[in-house]
C-alpha cells in the first residue's frame, strides 16, 4: 500500500490552542522526533497554526492546516473528515476522542481512565460524557496508545482491548541543562519575592491533593522556613483546600503563592529555584512534573500511587499520598538527599522520546 509513497499522518493538535498541558507535551515530544522520518508526511491541524509552527518548525514533510471552527463538534464532524479526504490521509492521530465515523486508520492515545478508577474525583456529567465517547473512540481505533503500564492495564480491564502500545512521556531537554542555583535564586527573589520554597506544579483538581500538601505545610510548620508555591491552572474545584486556606492566619497565607498561568521559561525558573518539589497526587496516568523537577536536579518528593509507582528511582522520597506523616518524611528525606544527579541520569535514560517514537513507528505500515 505504501511501498512507493510517503505514509501520510494527520495529527489533531487542537489542544495547543488552549495552552500547554500534559497532552501538548506528549504531542510535541512524540512528533518533534517522528518528523525526522522523511518517509512520512505530517499534517498538523489547529486553529492557531502560527503557534504550532513555533512547536514543530518548518520542514518539507510538514503541512499546517487551520481549522475553520474552534468548536469541537464541528472539528470532529466536518473539519477533520474533510482534511482526511482531501489529503488522502493514511493515519489520523487523536487524544481520547475520534470522529464518529471511520475515514482512515485511527491512532488514539488514551492517557488514562482515572474517571473510571476514581469516580469520586470527577463530576457525574464528565463521567457520563467522557465514558461514552472514550469507549466508542477506543473501539473504533486501529492503534490504541497509552503512556504507562498502569494505564495499559486499566484500559485493558475497562475496555477489553488488547495489543495496546506504550509510548511513555519523556522530559524536555531543557530540564537537564546546567544552571547556577544562586543565579536562579536571585532571579526568583527579584521576580516573585521568594527565597526558600516548596513547589507543586499541577492543574487544580481534587485528586491532585493540594489540600493534603497545604495541611502538611501548615501542621509541620514549614512556613517558618519556607514558602509554598502552587503553579497550575484551575480545572475542578477543591472545596477542602479552599476551606482550609481561608481558615489560616495572615502570617501563614503570606507564605503561600498561587500562580495560575506562567510561561515555560518562568516555569523552568521556578522549578530550578525550588528547595524541594513535591508531587502528592492521588491518581495519575503517568505523572510528568516530578520527573521534570528531578531531571533539573531538584530534590523531589513524589507520590507512589497509580502510575507513579514505576518511579522507583526516587527511593525514600516516594510516599503514600493519603498519609500525612509519610509525605512529611519524604519531604524531609528530599531536603537531606544529595544524589540528585543520579536520579536525573536515570530519568534521562529511561524516559526518551526516541523510545516512544520507535514504539509507534514500528506499527505504521
Amino acid at each position: 500500500m505504501h511501498e512507493n509513497k510517503k505514509i501520510k499522518i494527520f495529527v489533531d493538535c487542537h489542544v495547543f490552542d488552549d495552552g500547554f498541558q500534559g497532552t501538548t507535551t506528549y504531542l510535541k515530544g512524540l512528533y518533534t522526533t517522528l518528523i525526522k522520518d522523511q518517509t512520512k508526511e505530517f499534517f498538523f491541524g489547529a486553529s492557531d497554526i502560527d503557534k504550532l509552527k513555533t512547536v514543530f518548525g518548518n520542514a518539507e514533510n510538514i503541512q499546517y492546516i487551520r481549522y475553520t471552527s474552534s468548536g469541537k463538534f464541528y472539528r470532529l464532524l466536518i473539519d477533520i473528515p474533510r482534511i482526511i479526504k482531501r489529503n488522502n490521509i493514511d493515519y489520523a492521530h487523536f487524544q481520547y476522542i475520534t470522529p464518529l465515523f471511520k475515514y482512515c486508520k485511527y491512532i488514539n492515545t488514551i492517557h488514562d481512565l482515572l474517571f473510571l478508577d476514581y469516580p469520586q474525583y470527577f463530576p457525574l456529567s464528565y463521567r457520563l460524557v467522557k465514558g461514552f465517547f472514550f469507549r466508542y473512540s477506543a473501539k473504533l481505533s486501529d492503534l490504541v496508545l497509552t503512556v504507562s503500564p498502569y494505564s495499559k492495564t486499566q484500559i485493558e480491564h475497562h475496555y477489553n482491548i488488547q495489543n495496546i502500545i506504550i509510548t511513555p512521556n519523556a522530559v524536555d531537554a531543557a530540564f537537564f541543562e546546567k544552571y547556577d542555583k544562586k543565579t536562579v535564586k536571585d532571579a526568583i527573589a527579584k521576580k516573585y519575592a521568594l527565597n526558600n520554597y516548596l513547589l507543586f506544579v499541577s492543574r487544580w483538581e481534587p485528586r491532585k491533593n493540594h489540600d493534603m500538601l497545604l495541611k502538611v505545610f501548615v501542621e509541620k510548620q514549614y512556613y517558618k522556613n519556607y514558602s509554598l508555591v502552587f503553579v497550575g491552572q484551575p480545572a475542578i474545584a477543591n472545596p477542602k483546600f479552599d476551606a482550609f486556606y481561608q481558615s489560616l492566619p495572615a502570617e501563614v497565607t503570606a507564605k503561600i503563592l498561587i500562580l495560575n498561568k506562567v510561561s515555560f521559561d518562568d516555569l523552568l525558573l521556578l522549578i530550578r529555584g525550588a528547595d524541594v518539589s513535591v508531587y502528592p497526587s492521588i491518581a495519575e496516568g503517568f505523572g510528568i512534573p516530578p520527573l521534570e523537577s528531578a531531571a533539573a536536579r531538584v530534590p523531589t518528593a513524589c507520590s507512589s500511587a497509580t502510575a507513579m509507582g514505576d518511579f522507583d528511582f526516587f527511593g525514600n522520597t516516594l510516599f503514600n499520598p493519603n498519609d500525612e506523616e509519610a509525605m512529611h518524611k519524604a519531604i524531609q528525606n528530599a531536603v537531606s538527599d544529595t544524589d540528585t544527579q543520579a536520579i536525573s541520569n536515570n530519568i534521562r535514560q529511561k524516559y526518551d522520546w526516541e523510545i516512544s517514537a520507535t514504539a509507534l513507528n514500528t506499527h505504521l505500515k
